[in-house]
């Protein structure tokens, strides 16, 4: 990724500015409402409650996503596999099905299907269950990125691997793979990304993530106005933050590649 320049960042750095200039103005105007309301909604029990939804929400977007690169490259390097092995080709058909379905169908639904219906016996927390269905989501989008990280990969790599006599599993891990995971790097940063927000339906099945835990706080106080601006701009400070986390790793990761 470029490094910004000088003046783009002096460009960022205005906007914010003026931006929070205005957020200071507005808090200014109306201090004793906005005092009342943050404190009214947001109390020590409160925040406990929300701690307790973010501590969950990171939990699942970092478990979905360590599972959903482990499924989907694994998923990739079936469908992507020439092999004519009567085995090797039914589980290309069942990884392609498995793609289809989960890119196919929304995450809400793949939630309450996995949920109620397949795990209707469970009686344990639902916080695994959210794990386990947004992984599965995760793993049909990373394979397709994988794939296109493989398929940006230069056709002279594979003939080198292939004149080396390397197996078509060794020139993967040692040649293909660690390119195509570079190439993909910033398609799996937005996949991390969309995670942590897909994880906001994860209170369909009683998953207290950060939007139920908000969602909570709103039906107690009936103070939906304020607290729901909150939890979006919660949400905003969360992905601005990890999208310049994940855009500082990809800069010091590459920059010398």
């Amino acid at each position: 990724m470029k490094k910004p320049t000088r003046k783009e960042w002096i460009v960022r750095l205005v906007m914010i500015g003026a931006a929070l200039l205005s957020l200071l103005i507005l808090f200014l105007v109306n201090r004793d409402a906005v005092s009342s309301a943050l404190a009214k909604n947001f109390s020590s029990n409160n925040a406990n409650l929300l701690l307790q939804g973010l501590a969950n929400t990171f939990l699942i977007t970092l478990v979905a996503f360590i599972m959903g690169l482990i499924l989907g490259t694994l998923v990739c390097l079936i469908t992507q596999s020439e092999s004519q092995n009567v085995v090797v080709l039914a589980f290309k058909q069942i990884a392609k099905f498995y793609v289809l379905l989960f890119r196919g169908t929304p995450v809400v639904v793949q939630l309450l299907i996995i949920y109620f219906i397949l795990f209707a016996s469970y009686s344990g927390d639902s916080v695994y269950v959210a794990m386990l269905a947004f992984g599965l989501n995760s793993g049909a989008y990373v394979s397709e990125i994988i794939r296109g990280g493989i398929n940006a990969v230069p056709l002279g790599q594979y003939q080198a691997g292939l004149s080396l006599g390397l197996s078509y599993r060794s020139m993967m891990q040692k040649i293909i793979l660690p390119q195509a995971y570079k190439n993909a790097f910033p398609s799996l940063c937005n996949e991390v990304i969309a995670l942590i927000k897909e994880t906001s339906v994860a209170g369909f099945i009683g998953t207290l993530d950060l939007t139920l835990a908000f969602r909570k706080i709103a039906n107690a106080t009936y103070d939906f106005l304020t607290v729901y601006l909150v939890m979006g701009l919660a949400y905003f400070v969360i992905v601005m933050l990890l999208s310049a986390g994940l855009s500082f790793l990809e800069r010091k990761a590459f920059s010398h590649a």
